[in-house]
């Protein structure tokens, strides 16, 4: 009861001075890795539950093009063996690779002053890495994304650390059992060096490439069957959970994002993807990306087919995680919608009153949305703000109303 009290009051002090609510966390009730109702717990945690997180949150940035840049070259040939280095191979070196400016206190400072919660870091944990087949972590790399996570906590914005493009990498290359051991010690080394940090650093286990293709013997890239990529899929988030848990520390009771099945959001809400079992209660969210891609690619934003499949694959989510307690967290939305995405018919014809109107789908259903960006893009990393005067005020209005 005490612990409960604790946690209560922490939650509490942390949602008001995000100008967020609290809310009860809910259990979660789905089939998991070792096949029982829910997942084995032990004792009470003292940090907030996923739920709670969820909503401390807000909504978020990615700091794209950063710290995940590599020398892609190649990299759909089985004939790219290692990942090249860049300039003099420095931390600066991959971060500014793909046009970004170094990340400073005041870009994470202005981008909680605009009104996001969390900053996704995206990070390519192979750069600088030596090709032995060690896995190990550059000490260098490492200590930059610390820095980074080090300008959130000072901030006062929730910093989510993933694998990111290294994981296509691996999995491309690799076998079931192999990918397994690579990304536990991956996990280790990461879990490991953050495992003092607060509730605020949360980790999320992978990005897009869960399920996805890997080189045949011919050394083509060959499209996993469905069975298989959901036995990957599963395999990994259990692997990536099991890794953090066993640092100890805070870990043991961090709030873990698990990937879903190239977060694509029918495949993720398939009975097929099973969310991993876990040592503690209620600590885990799943991760999907674009409530709208489809539309977006077949040029229908802003007409009535673009509304109802936003409406529809919200609703998948919330049947399948919501509402048996385990939040959704949208890793990538869309920023900014260009003219030539537009349906020839479009109600909505405005990029800012499109971000509104998904962004508010997105919160309304107690989600997690996060905006990608790059450079120079939604948000200035030059200026500290948002770009456009419309798309500063959608976001001051979704803020306000979650606070």
């Amino acid at each position: 009861m005490k612990k409960k009290l604790i946690r209560i009051i922490l939650a509490a002090a942390l949602l008001a001075a995000t100008g967020c609510s609290a809310g009860n966390g809910g259990s979660a009730s789905v089939t998991t890795a070792n096949g029982s109702a829910e997942a084995e717990t032990v004792g009470q945690s003292d940090f907030m539950d996923a739920s709670e997180t969820a909503k401390a949150m807000g909504i978020g940035l990615n700091l794209g093009n950063t710290m995940e840049a590599y020398n892609a070259g190649g990299c759909e040939k089985i004939t790219y063996k290692w990942i090249p280095t860049v300039g003099g191979n420095t931390p600066t070196d991959y971060e500014t690779y793909w046009g970004a400016v170094p990340t400073t206190q005041e870009i994470i400072d202005g981008i909680k002053s605009e009104g996001f919660n969390t900053v996704r870091i995206p990070v390519f944990w192979g750069n600088m890495m030596e090709n032995d087949g060690k896995w190990d972590i550059s000490p260098e790399y490492m200590a930059r994304v610390r820095e980074i996570v080090d300008y959130c906590q000072r901030s006062g914005v929730y910093a989510v650390v993933n694998i990111h493009h290294f994981d296509e990498f691996i999995i491309r290359r690799n076998s079931l059992e192999d990918c397994e051991k690579i990304f536990s010690h991956l996990w280790t080394q990461i879990a490991e060096e953050f495992k003092d940090y607060p509730e605020t650093v949360v980790f999320e286990g992978f990005n897009e490439y869960l399920g996805g293709s890997q080189f045949n013997e011919s050394g083509e890239l060959t499209e996993l069957s469905k069975p298989d990529g959901y036995k990957l899929t599963n395999a990994l988030n259990q692997t990536f959970v099991d890794a953090v848990r066993a640092t100890g520390g805070n870990n043991s009771e961090r709030v873990l994002i698990v990937s879903g099945y190239w977060t694509n959001i029918d495949l993720t809400t398939s009975d097929q993807f099973i969310m991993p079992s876990d040592t503690v209660e209620n600590k885990l969210m799943v991760s999907v990306h674009y409530v709208d891609n489809s539309m977006f690619w077949s040029n229908q934003i802003g007409g009535q087919k673009w509304l109802d499949y936003i409406d529809s694959q919200c609703a998948l989510l919330k049947s399948a995680f919501t509402d048996k307690g385990i939040p959704v967290f949208v890793g990538e939305t869309t920023a900014t919608y260009p003219d030539q995405n537009f349906a020839s018919d479009a109600e909505h014809k405005d990029t800012s009153e499109c971000l509104e109107i998904v962004l508010d789908s997105l919160t309304d259903n107690g989600f997690v949305p996060v905006i990608w960006d790059v450079n120079d893009g939604f948000y200035s990393r030059t200026e500290y703000r948002i770009k456009s005067d419309s798309d500063r005020e959608v976001i001051r209005r979704i803020t306000q109303k979650l606070s």
